[in-house]
């Protein structure tokens, strides 16, 4: 395989990575177009989103074995059809069951992308080029998270909420074609599907169980806090959707750059890299959780979105070096703990803003978990890379 087949392969992952999680995060500045559309009151219609979200969970843990057993490349093309046509189905719900079975299913299959997404990278690529792929990837998947409200408020402003699913959709099928051509055909390193077989050995492997934990961690401090970043914005500056769309994209913008740049600072900085990202990403939180500067909002938020991919990337890598003989499996735990911390982290913050009335607090703790996160992170990953 050439370096140039090597660049198509990531550039094709990374622009499926951007579109099905712009799927999801597009959806939420949605609700209230929806709930109007099919006659629904606000919190009913977010439903969908609630379906979409535990769908993507449940599914995650099915389709990392299922990319052991048939190859990871097969089940990307299937992950990725699937997805794009419940997206593009999705447009043409007509109350409020349809809506929630179409985004159901494009949840259950967009769980499909992600996990063996990072599998099939690190299978691909050697060791020195493994973290730097796989941040790339990522960057382009939470670019695509977080310039979502922005391309959706577009769309949806333009035509309409049914518009948004079906461009993404359309687009994510385009890709899907794309991706039959130019993916490798690599094929499966496990003989038969046993998922408890491969849950038991992965559950029994400490190191990386140490590592997925810490990466629950992640979840809960970087998307347990950037849930509410929007809302935050909006109390602060009072800029319409569009505009905070256009602010929270710097948080994405950086993730690209850190994608980029994490594995050249990691050999400058050594053990101390994830120390170092991880109070450049404690600073920023505070900065954010204190200032009403629209600059200062977004050097914090490109300073958020820096630390966050430096810290996820490094994990996500060594989760891999700890099982590489079952990737796709260890990617689902990942995954699975990333959402899992991402859920407990909104529902408590959800808390205490509801008891608080105060967004500050939310990203003042954030900060403080992110730098325990990064001095955790530092001693789970050089542990897990000890022979």
């Amino acid at each position: 395989m050439t370096t140039n087949d090597k660049k198509i392969i990531l550039l094709v992952l990374g622009l499926m990575a951007f579109l099905a999680n712009g799927d999801n995060y597009a959806a939420a500045p949605l609700i209230i177009n929806i709930a109007k559309d099919l006659n629904l009151n606000l919190t009913t219609a977010a439903i969908s989103v609630t379906a979409y979200m535990l769908s993507f969970g449940l599914f995650t843990i099915l389709f990392g074995p299922l990319g052991d057993r048939y190859g990871k490349t097969k089940i990307i093309n299937i992950a990725a059809f699937g997805t794009s046509i419940f997206s593009i189905l999705g447009a043409f719900a007509f109350n409020l069951p349809s809506l929630i079975f179409f985004r159901a299913v494009n949840g259950a299959f967009g769980a499909g992308i992600f996990p063996v997404t990072m599998a099939l990278v690190g299978e691909i690529f050697e060791q020195n080029e493994r973290q730097k792929s796989i941040g790339k990837v990522m960057g382009m998947m939470f670019l695509g998270g977080a310039s979502a409200t922005f391309i959706g408020g577009i769309i949806a402003y333009l035509g309409s909420w049914r518009a948004v699913y079906f461009i993404y959709g359309l687009g994510e099928l385009i890709l899907s074609i794309i991706m039959l051509k130019k993916l490798p055909k690599i094929p499966g390193i496990i003989n038969h599907l046993d998922l408890t077989g491969v849950y038991k050995k992965a559950l029994s492997n400490f190191k990386l169980i140490s590592v997925v934990s810490t990466i629950m961690l992640v979840g809960f401090s970087v998307f347990g806090s950037f849930t509410y970043t929007g809302k935050f914005i909006q109390s602060k500056t009072g800029y319409n959707i569009l505009i905070v769309g256009i602010i929270l994209t710097s948080f994405g913008i950086a993730t690209v750059v850190g994608g980029r740049i994490a594995p050249k600072l990691k050999n400058n900085l050594k053990n101390k890299f994830l120390l170092v990202l991880g109070l450049i990403g404690s600073i920023s939180l505070y900065l954010f959780s204190q200032t009403n500067s629209t600059l200062l909002i977004v050097i914090a938020l490109f300073g958020f979105g820096l630390a966050f991919v430096s810290l996820q990337s490094t994990l996500v890598s060594t989760a891999q070096e700890t099982m590489p003989s079952l990737r796709g499996t260890a990617m689902s735990l990942a995954s699975f703990n990333m959402f899992i911390g991402g859920a407990i982290g909104t529902s408590i913050n959800g808390k205490i803003i509801n008891h608080y009335s105060n967004f500050s607090y939310v990203f003042i703790g954030a900060a403080i978990a992110m730098l325990l996160v990064s001095f955790i992170a530092t001693y789970t990953v050089n542990n897990a890379l000890k022979k």
